[in-house]
């Protein structure tokens, strides 16, 4: 194509996000094509951006602790964008706890100085995520339902299928976004897929041990664009085949449209494109002045499992 017509053409990224805590479980399936491929969307995306938790044993000490988060940001055709994936704490009565979380994560978080920032207006300087066009933040949130297990059972004995409102009603995720207390700006794409947390491990039964966990929708995937059309959502769901953790795996596929660049040579920025992509949070320990522990962030393993890019 001509330089004029880079110029003018629309361009977007087809990216796929998820989520999985894997309870410690090292093996993954034999296949992983039910989960990468969904049906419904494309043989394959542009960028597979994937974040797990609890994949290794990785507490060498007790004070070590194992909650946090792990981004990535880099700029691709002038285009800035930032993951983070995240682990909260757990609990049905942590709601506050979680939301110390986030904002610990909003406060801490460090950027690569190579990367450009290309929203300089951004209204909440103190929130890293407004200085990026495109944002994406998914993980383990740990949030839950907020009903008993018996009252949950009932609920879901008696629902139609694939209509899970009754259920979200008494999302605690979704009752603190509407107030305002997390995720300010983000969006999730509606929810038609069953809590995906806790199961019988090698099963698709909840959890029938003695604590009777009350099914949650604890994996989520969030997004924010600068632009308002800037993400389509083509697919959100849960894979129901891979029954190796007590968590079902959550994904989400996205057609992300990018700013439109004056010549070829911007499309990765001024900077190589892999010095841009190092953690944001400089070598995964931050030290806890108050208790003079180290908090390693190792419990959220970044995957970055490929980076396709299309002829254009």
């Amino acid at each position: 194509r001509s330089v004029d017509s880079l110029r003018t053409t629309p361009r977007s990224l087809r990216i796929f996000i998820a989520t999985w805590n894997m309870n410690g479980q090292k093996d993954l399936p034999d296949r992983l094509d039910d989960f990468l491929f969904p049906s419904g969307a494309e043989a394959a995306q542009d960028l597979y951006v994937i974040g797990t938790q609890e994949g290794l044993t990785t507490r060498f000490f007790p004070m070590i602790k194992t909650k946090g988060a792990l981004a990535v940001s880099f700029t691709f055709f002038r285009t800035s964008f930032l993951f983070i994936s995240s682990h909260f704490a757990a609990g049905d009565s942590k709601v506050k706890k979680r939301i110390q979380n986030y904002e610990k994560i909003i406060k801490d978080l460090q950027l690569p100085k190579k990367v450009p920032l290309t929203n300089p207006n951004c209204s909440h300087p103190d929130d890293v995520t407004s200085r990026f066009d495109e944002v994406f933040w998914f993980g383990d949130f740990n949030f839950r339902l907020s009903k008993s297990r018996t009252e949950m059972n009932s609920i879901l004995e008696n629902i139609p299928q694939n209509d899970v409102s009754s259920l979200l009603q008494y999302d605690q995720l979704s009752e603190e976004v509407n107030k305002g207390t997390l995720f300010r700006g983000f969006k999730e794409a509606d929810i038609h897929f069953f809590p995906t947390y806790k199961f019988d491990i090698g099963s698709d039964v909840y959890d029938t041990s003695g604590k009777q966990r009350t099914p949650s929708y604890t994996d989520r995937v969030m997004y924010k664009s600068r632009h308002e059309d800037d993400i389509l959502v083509l697919k959100y769901g849960s894979c129901t085949r891979m029954k190796q953790s007590d968590h079902k795996p959550v994904f989400g596929v996205y057609k992300v449209w990018l700013r439109k660049h004056h010549s070829p040579d911007q499309c990765f920025g001024q900077e190589n494109f892999s010095q841009e992509t190092q953690p944001c949070i400089k070598n995964g320990t931050k030290v806890n002045r108050q208790d003079q522990h180290i908090w390693v962030y190792l419990d959220v393993v970044w995957w970055l499992v490929s980076f396709m890019i299309r002829t254009l």
